[in-house]
């Protein structure tokens, strides 16, 4: 008793409120501390160091960048004083300059006990470095794509009559028509303080100048908006993996055409979706309602499951762009091309944007082919994305699979990225290759490298759980139709099927097998199922390892040879040679030699034969054999019949194959019956006569 009121007086009221008796500064309270508001209010050396680790954390998770809020803390009310907001300030800058980071205000609000605000972190990278977002451009045609995408890259404004986009077109009859029919390229950079590095010089971007000066560049994804080239869309969206999709719709034409068919495939491919409604400034107000009342509407409908907000001011962009990730927000721009409106807001949100993909340099490489080129003086060049691990200069990668299911391996000759050189790339970046002693046609689009640490397999078969989105009638086995995964693009046949039909908005488990080639799959990738106006989506389940031929061939091989080993110690055999032929199965007939199909065919050859042949039988009192395609097998039992057994004299009741070759061809040669003397012929393994 006396021990315990020991034990009680030893007890501090730290305890008794739930610290701890040997390390009052626990773990657990330095976690709250650290989710204070007043967290970077003059800090202790300790705390220092776990703010330092804590941002360090964060921005290695986001690969790069990250917004810290002041002034919000768990369990207190918003806001700080103007002294502690200076002290919280001052501490923030202190840990980015230790960390080598760029700390840019966004915004700053009032708040209940003071003020709030919100900080960029982002990392100071050198010349050859800098963070990726790629973004996928889809709508309608004439939404204004490639016109908002010459606004935002080349800073300067359309005149109204399409002048800002011709500068993005490739190819001369998209000039002369005015629509995108390839899948185009172009960047925007920022520093690392958020301005706009693109300086166009006499109407040319250089790509080189803009990723040397970017702390982070937005890849833009031209995508056709006509239906007649939703092939070549569906590809950029599934093969150019981007991280987020721009939807454009015209505020004049409203929700018309392929707009619906693009947000779908984008929700498919589990994109986030944020829209700008372009034309603003030649559209009636009344008009550009209804388009906002519709486009509303769809995004709160059951399939699409968003929530729509209207980005008006700058505090709108802040908090849709750190809300965005979760995939249920949708942003709603309002720009115009000609008189620039609102587009300050669209760049500072694209500027915001954080890359989904996360990185991870000890996984081993998986790189996807999307494009290849020939470039004079370089070789064969291959473009992608890398969708995991790490690639240095003069690492050696497996390419394929080819027309076989084989992997070759190939090493990196150089890598170029945005058009300028760099020794490494990592997971989530687009990259060129320059790869060594392999020609551009032994190279098609959907083919990989990967590192030999993978493994890889190819397979012809593989198993998917679909949904049909859209099909006019029904679909059952052997239906054909174009297969999306990945940078993979084939005709695949349905095989089998849960269900005995399919239709609009069924669900079954699915085994297709392509038509051409093996692929190289893994699980869950999602996949597009698609033809003319059907339309399913869904993911892989399993696959279906490819077994090449020549690994056939071997392995029937092996088997022959251990079965001819097996006959020949066994010994004897019912004919001469008679371990040679053991390694057959006896219920399984032999084939035919050479020589003995020649003869079999040989009466078809001469015309004038047909006539000798059936004087010959008849001669010999057989019965006359049906013109050229009669039984052969039993012309040649007619000749075998003159021919004696030197043994015993008795008639032979199975064709000899030499001596039956022999005869036939010196038959045909004279037109008279064959001599006995052809039974000197030596013999062969006895064929059953029929």
């Amino acid at each position: 008793m006396a021990a315990l009121m020991d034990i009680q007086k030893l007890k501090s009221p730290d305890v008794e409120n739930g610290g701890s008796l040997f390390d009052p500064d626990c773990e657990h309270s330095d976690m709250a501390s650290l989710t204070s508001k007043l967290a970077l209010v003059s800090p202790s050396n300790e705390e220092f160091e776990m703010l330092l680790e804590e941002i360090r954390t964060r921005i290695m998770e986001t690969q790069g960048e990250t917004i810290y809020e002041l002034g919000v803390g768990e369990g207190d009310p918003p806001g700080l004083k103007d002294d502690d907001y200076k002290a919280s300030e001052a501490t923030l800058q202190s840990i980015a300059q230790t960390l080598d980071l760029e700390c840019v205000m966004l915004r700053e609000r009032p708040a209940q006990e003071g003020k709030v605000a919100e900080f960029l972190l982002r990392r100071r990278l050198t010349s050859d470095d800098f963070m990726e977002i790629r973004v996928a451009v889809v709508g309608n045609v004439d939404a204004g794509k490639s016109t908002l995408l010459g606004v935002l890259t080349h800073g300067e404004l359309d005149n109204g009559r399409g002048m800002a986009r011709q500068k993005l077109f490739r190819h001369k009859h998209e000039m002369e028509s005015g629509r995108t029919s390839s899948v185009g390229n172009d960047i925007l950079g920022f520093d690392a303080a958020g301005g706009v590095v693109n300086k166009p010089d006499h109407g040319h971007l250089d790509w080189i100048k803009i990723c040397e000066e970017a702390a982070k560049v937005i890849t833009f994804i031209d995508l056709a908006g006509h239906e007649r080239y939703l092939k070549t869309t569906v590809f950029g969206m599934t093969g150019h993996a981007p991280d987020f999709a721009m939807l454009m719709i015209g505020a004049n034409a409203g929700v018309i055409g392929m707009t619906k068919e693009h947000l779908g495939l984008a929700l498919a491919l589990n994109v986030p979706v944020f829209v700008v409604i372009t034309k603003i400034d030649m559209c009636p107000p009344n008009v550009l309602q209804e388009t906002l009342k519709l486009l509303n509407k769809i995004l709160k409908s059951p399939g699409c499951r968003k929530i729509p907000v209207l980005v008006q001011s700058m505090d709108d962009v802040v908090v849709t762009a750190t809300n965005f990730t979760s995939e249920r927000m949708c942003p709603v721009f309002q720009v115009s091309n000609v008189t620039g409106s609102n587009l300050d807001l669209l760049k500072m949100f694209l500027n915001l944007l954080s890359t989904r993909h996360k990185c991870d340099s000890s996984e081993p490489a998986e790189f996807q082919i999307d494009d290849t080129f020939s470039v004079p003086g370089v070789g064969t060049v291959v473009s992608g994305t890398l969708l995991q691990g790490y690639i240095k200069l003069n690492d050696t990668l497996l390419l394929g699979p080819d027309n076989l299911g084989q992997f070759q391996p190939l090493p990196i000759k150089s890598i170029h990225r945005k058009r300028m050189p760099v020794r490494e790339v990592r997971g989530g970046q687009t990259a060129s290759f320059a790869l060594k002693k392999i020609k551009r046609a032994s190279i098609r689009k959907g083919m990989v490298l990967v590192s030999p640490r993978l493994e890889p397999q190819a397979c012809w078969e593989f198993e998917g759980e679909i949904l049909v989105l859209h099909h006019p009638t029904t679909i059952s086995v052997k239906y054909q139709a174009m297969v999306h995964v990945g940078s993979v693009r084939q005709t695949a046949t349905i095989l089998t099927m849960t269900e005995e039909h399919l239709r609009t908005g069924d669900k079954a488990t699915v085994r297709f097998r392509f038509i051409k080639n093996p692929e190289y799959l893994k699980p869950d990738m999602r996949m597009v199922f698609r033809e003319g106006r059907t339309k399913a989506v869904g993911n892989i389940t399993r696959l279906f390892p490819h077994v090449s031929a020549v690994a056939q061939n071997t392995r029937h091989q092996r088997s022959a040879k251990k079965g001819y080993i097996d006959g020949a110690s066994g010994g004897s055999g019912g004919h001469s040679g008679g371990g040679k032929h053991s390694a057959n199965p006896q219920n399984e007939p032999q084939k035919a030699s050479k020589r003995n199909r020649r003869a079999k065919k040989m009466p078809d050859y001469d015309d004038g034969w047909e006539g000798k042949e059936n004087n010959f039988v008849a001669e010999k009192g057989g019965s006359s054999l049906e013109g050229k395609t009669g039984n052969s097998c039993e012309y040649h039992n007619q000749l075998q019949r003159p021919q004696q057994l030197s043994s015993g004299g008795k008639e032979s009741p199975r064709l000899t194959a030499g001596a039956a070759s022999a005869s036939s061809l010196s038959s045909i040669q004279s037109g008279q019956p064959p001599s006995s003397s052809s039974n000197s012929a030596s013999s062969t393994s006895p064929v059953p006569a029929t």
